[in-house]
């Protein structure tokens, strides 16, 4: 059967809510014999938070999420010294890739091999100004992945991509990145679940390309970021819907 990549921000849900018909949709899915995975650029939450807040929408989700946090940690070697700047979920991605997880990192300090950088709730001038001195200082820049917002009930909110992009202007470099579209990313999801799939994103710069970098078809959604006006996009989906219910419908009758 087919695997079905899901995005969550914009498809599973809209910050806390759930979005209309996204729990029964996965249901049926997963009764149909389709293989559901969820992939997402949140890289700061944990796995268990990203579970848990699935389960808590009535959707059991356990083993089915991949990150950019893995993403990105995935372009780091066992053993580096890391400074994560981001949520939880970036420090437990690079510990469990074997690294040596620092939080913080200010002149006179060891220089990390790499900085892992996302999405930082905890966001101060003083964290921003060590990942930059870090960079400057010879750590390698990474990063989860480049999203420039992200949608919740409250309207879009600032992303990855804003901090990300903030160290790049003040070191003149720029990240390798390993979220959604990229490859790291996309190995992971490829070597779990095959070549054979579909992914549904409300993102063509992110999930679009992801889908292309799979292999896999793009099926858009206009309940998060994309709207039906923004049409046509690039890359073109192979079929758009206002929602996952409604490509669920289309599909299986």
């Amino acid at each position: 059967m087919t695997t079905w990549a899901l995005d969550l921000d914009g498809v599973i849900w809209t910050g806390s809510e759930p979005i209309r018909g996204s729990s029964d949709a996965v249901g049926r899915l997963l009764e149909a014999g389709h293989e559901v995975v969820f992939v997402t650029n949140n890289a700061a939450s944990t796995i268990q938070q990203q579970e848990d807040k699935l389960s808590s929408f009535g959707i059991d989700a356990a083993g089915r999420v991949t990150t950019s946090a893995m993403g990105g940690a995935a372009l780091a070697k066992p053993g580096e010294r890391v400074l994560c700047m981001g949520g939880p979920g970036i420090s437990e991605a690079a510990a469990n890739r074997g690294c040596d997880v620092v939080e913080e990192y200010r002149e006179g300090d060891r220089v990390p091999d790499a900085i892992l950088v996302g999405l930082d709730p905890k966001l101060s001038y003083d964290r921003l100004r060590g990942a930059v001195q870090a960079v400057l200082a010879g750590a390698r820049f990474l990063a989860t992945n480049n999203d420039p917002t992200y949608p919740t009930e409250q309207g879009l909110f600032p992303g990855a991509g804003a901090i990300v992009g903030a160290i790049a202007t003040a070191t003149g470099q720029s990240p390798e990145i390993g979220g959604k579209p990229f490859q790291p990313q996309a190995d992971l999801v490829r070597a779990r679940y095959g070549s054979n799939g579909v992914m549904v994103g409300d993102r063509p710069d992110t999930d679009g390309l992801f889908a292309r970098s799979l292999g896999y078809e793009f099926l858009l959604v206009f309940s998060g970021v994309t709207a039906e006006s923004d049409l046509p996009t690039d890359p073109p989906a192979d079929a758009v819907a206002p929602d996952l219910a409604s490509h669920v419908d289309r599909l299986l009758g």
